[in-house]
């Protein structure tokens, strides 16, 4: 596949994205300018990357650290924001905090301690949402949705770290629509104590129109912009 070809193909992609954002926007009675859209490039080349930032993408989402600190090396000066949506071990932490301007995948308090450590080493503030694992299971990543407000104090008062909300995936099986509306209400609780932490980082490729209805302010979308997946080639 030519460069050309390559990049017609990503913005034919963007176009759909686009199109299905704006209709959903309509039907909830919101604003485009109220959606972030991160384009997930998990394992896609950073020649996708630049494509999408050429395209007027501001935003890119990794969800492996290995993958991700090189494409953020590779596409440095485009003035991209990337945010880190995978699953975080502390042993990532360092490298994350290079790199990572916001953290979707924040759900356990060492996380916390071992991101605020690095944060200040780096001389970067990092930006933190709290992952929440809506059907309970903590399992795929999150916290359970009773220790959600004591996480985001915990942020919030780490040195170096700045809450900006809550993310989730909808639980496997279960109508995404009704899973968000549960995000929605987590979001409004963690806002009585932290004003500030508007963000709603929730929707995907397959359940973006339903994130929106329920008041998600950034969704992260991969397939439906970049097609479907293919083994990572560096």
């Amino acid at each position: 596949m030519t460069e050309t070809t390559r990049r017609d193909e990503i913005a034919a992609g963007l176009a759909r994205v686009e199109a299905q954002i704006a209709e959903a926007c309509r039907a909830a009675g919101r604003h485009r300018e109220e959606l972030t859209l991160i384009a997930v490039s998990k394992t896609y080349p950073a020649s996708d990357v630049r494509f999408l930032a050429e395209l007027g993408i501001t935003d890119v989402g990794e969800n492996r650290d290995q993958e991700a600190a090189a494409k953020a090396r590779e596409c440095a000066g485009l003035g991209l924001r990337w945010h880190f949506v995978g699953q975080l071990q502390t042993n990532k932490v360092r490298s994350v905090a290079g790199y990572a301007d916001v953290v979707h995948s924040v759900d356990r308090p060492r996380l916390v301690t071992a991101l605020s450590r690095e944060a200040l080493a780096a001389g970067r503030p990092v930006t933190c949402l709290v992952q929440v694992a809506l059907d309970g299971d903590p399992a795929r990543g999150g916290a359970r949705p009773e220790e959600v407000e004591a996480l985001a104090d915990a942020v919030a008062g780490a040195e170096g770290l700045e809450l900006g909300g809550v993310m989730a995936v909808a639980p496997l099986g279960e109508e995404a629509g009704g899973a968000f509306a549960r995000l929605r209400e987590i979001s409004r609780s963690v806002r009585k104590t932290h004003p500030g932490a508007g963000v709603i980082s929730a929707g995907m490729s397959g359940d973006m129109s339903q994130a929106i209805a329920n008041g998600a302010t950034h969704l992260r979308v991969g397939t439906a912009l970049l097609g479907r997946r293919k083994p990572f080639v560096r």
